[in-house]
């Protein structure tokens, strides 16, 4: 049964730009229906969490510029749910804003903090594993993050390497008994190579970018390794739930640098553990990760749009429906429409869609 002090926050305030030209600046991938569910991925994100806490401790963090988005597509969330962000500024700023602000709500709360865009194919299982992290987290001042454990040796992920042995300490302060394990690094996207030797080295998992901690916890993070950004926000603590909250956080978001929580502070504190997690996981990040997770027809396309492949293998089209594409001879490549951008590219070299991005801003913002 949820507790009444467990909250999610799902952050939404992504771009996506690895899934251009679909994910837009004014429409990222998260308010899309990517995988063809009826339901956008957002929404798919709080129906998964409304199984672990009550859907009133769900709290979305998002930008401003999408604030009409996000109305439109969680009708079901009370205005106060939605933390809005007046700029980006990676994530360490507005998970500071969003433990501020529920910390102020209720002294012991206990928080799970997600990407709104990630996909889990055994919801069972997703469920019993936050539970459980979070009943690990309420009485203890650690921090958690879910590891997942890897299939292949993917060079699209980042990676967690835990420590084998318990020390005596960390085995008083978790029990014996403890699924969770003290972690030993945090590794960047690696190349192939040494990707190969993480998996084969047992000790590694993804680093799926989900975190568990309660919300005093984590402030005492801030106080210690980031006390600008948690400077920022004590001072406009008591503003929070009032009609003066919009106009403070614009002033505390000045004040903020841009930076990810995992570089200002899982690769600082001593506090740090993994739960190992198997749950049919994907960030949903590329364009290949789509194609590995859509149904394929005889040849292995993913076709999605009025779409007639000759002699094609192994790609993933994805057009509107109003516009009748033919294509023939094509093998492992990307054909991806969206209102006025058309990208094909080969799908080893999906690498090059920031690229083009880039491109495509020079072009003009309507493209970006």
């Amino acid at each position: 049964m949820a507790s009444k002090h467990w909250y999610a926050v799902i952050m939404a305030g992504g771009i996506g730009t690895r899934f251009w030209p679909f994910s837009r600046q004014r429409f990222p991938k998260q308010f899309h229906d990517i995988l063809g569910t009826g339901k956008t991925l957002i929404q798919q994100t709080v129906e998964r969490f409304e199984q672990i806490c009550s859907a009133e401790n769900i709290y979305i963090v998002g930008s401003r510029e999408h604030e009409n988005l996000l109305y439109e597509q969680l009708p079901n969330l009370a205005p106060h749910q939605f933390i809005l962000e007046p700029s980006r500024r990676n994530t360490a700023p507005c998970i500071a804003y969003s433990a501020f602000k529920i910390f102020q709500k209720d002294k012991k709360a206990n928080l799970v903090v997600s990407p709104a865009d990630h996909y889990v194919s055994n919801e069972k299982e997703f469920t019993k594993t936050i539970q459980k992290a979070l009943k690990e987290t309420a009485q203890k001042d650690i921090l958690v993050t879910l590891g997942i454990q890897p299939s292949r040796p993917d060079t699209g992920y980042g990676y967690i390497q835990y420590c084998e042995e318990k020390t005596t300490l960390w085995k008083k302060i978790l029990g014996i008994s403890s699924p969770i394990k003290k972690v030993k690094l945090f590794a960047e996207k690696p190349p192939l190579e040494l990707a190969i030797e993480f998996l084969r080295s047992g000790d590694f998992l993804w680093n799926s970018g989900i975190f568990i901690w309660n919300a005093q916890t984590i402030l005492k993070e801030f106080e210690k390794h980031l006390p600008d950004i948690y400077e920022a926000f004590w001072e406009i603590k008591d503003t929070f739930f009032t009609e003066n909250e919009n106009k403070a956080v614009e002033k505390a978001y000045t004040q903020c640098r841009a930076i990810s929580i995992d570089y200002g502070i899982m690769e600082k504190s001593e506090h740090v553990f993994v739960m190992p997690a198997n749950f049919g996981w994907s960030d949903l990040g590329t364009w290949k990760s789509l194609f590995e997770l859509s149904p394929k027809d005889e040849k292995e396309n993913v076709i999605k749009g009025n779409v007639v492949a000759l002699d094609t293998e192994n790609c993933i089209i994805q057009t509107p429906d109003n516009r009748l594409v033919i294509v023939k001879g094509l093998k492992n490549f990307i054909v991806a429409e969206y209102e006025n951008a058309l990208m094909i590219c080969p799908k080893d070299e999906e690498q090059s869609v920031k690229e083009f991005v880039s491109i495509a801003e020079k072009k003009g913002q309507d493209f970006v």
